[in-house]
């Protein structure tokens, strides 16, 4: 008998897939594999997503205080009828709460596991692959997707460690007001190549003041949205072209400042994270890695008006 799966943020719903299970419900920001949009949502977000990364913001800080950023429709939830659903306890900005969920789990007749996830590194997200492969009975595939994974990401580092330049990056996954990413991004630079003076790994996504990323001044600039493709960041880079200084950044001036998918790469910590090491390490050290596909991460001078 299969287990029924609901998963409420996308990179649970990637690991699932990626595992060969078809969850019976996701969130409404689910999208990849394309498969998952034939499945019911059952959350709902407050949020206009298509709104300016300043008016998103300000969404997002008016909700908070209004109880909360995500909903839960509560009868789509028990039409689907899970045995097991999957939350996170990191961003109650990214996803809806766990806390949230564990009360309208309480409400559905029938046993239901919840299992959370709340990644950090890059181990912590491998370690989710395989905690959640175990809760839905793939261990082994789990154990597989996780091996050619690492072959992966070690394959960048010892790569990029045979670089004898390492560029000083900065990585914002806000842009209004700037915020620096945290979490497994400190560890992808350094796996990629690089440098990253803004934040340790692990730290948590915190917004900066901009004369301290003036200060710090990377040799590369990487602008990657939590929750933007490339044309919405193209749309909200003014946020950052318009700021005092900007132009006479290192970055800049080297033309090395590029956008970067922050939705489905960057913030989705699932099998995919390593896709965002890769575009990284491309960007990093160009000479030694493919170029990205276009979707992936771009110059902001070739980004479309």
């Amino acid at each position: 008998m299969s287990v029924r799966v609901v998963s409420l943020l996308p990179s649970a719903t990637e690991i699932v897939a990626a595992l060969g299970v078809q969850p019976v419900a996701t969130s409404h920001e689910c999208d990849f594999p394309p498969s998952v949009g034939e499945v019911p949502s059952v959350v709902d977000s407050r949020i206009d997503a298509s709104a300016t990364s300043a008016g998103i913001d300000e969404q997002v800080r008016e909700s908070v205080a209004d109880g909360g950023v995500y909903r839960i429709d509560h009868d789509a939830l028990a039409a689907a009828d899970p045995d097991i659903v999957i939350a996170q306890g990191m961003c109650d900005v990214c996803a809806v709460d766990t806390a949230i969920v564990a009360d309208a789990i309480e409400t559905l007749e029938g046993d239901c596991q919840l299992v959370t996830t709340d990644p950090h590194s890059v181990a912590d997200i491998l370690t989710d692959i395989e905690t959640i492969g175990d809760a839905i009975g793939r261990p082994n595939r789990a154990k597989e997707l996780v091996s050619a994974l690492r072959s992966r990401i070690d394959r960048v580092a010892s790569v990029a460690a045979d670089s004898p330049i390492r560029p000083e990056v900065a990585v914002l996954d806000w842009l209004e007001p700037p915020m620096v990413a945290g979490h497994w991004v400190p560890e992808l630079i350094d796996l990629a190549g690089g440098a990253y003076g803004l934040a340790n790994p692990g730290d948590a996504s915190t917004p900066r003041e901009w004369n301290e990323i003036r200060e710090y001044d990377p040799d590369i600039f990487i602008a990657a949205p939590c929750g933007f493709e490339l044309k919405q960041t193209a749309e909200n880079r003014t946020d950052l072209t318009n700021r005092p200084g900007w132009s006479n950044l290192r970055a800049v001036r080297m033309n090395r400042v590029y956008a970067m998918d922050g939705h489905h790469l960057m913030n989705r910590p699932g099998p995919r994270i390593v896709e965002s090491l890769e575009t990284l390490a491309a960007l990093l050290q160009p000479e030694h890695f493919d170029v990205p596909e276009p979707w992936m991460a771009r110059s902001f001078s070739s980004l479309p008006k």
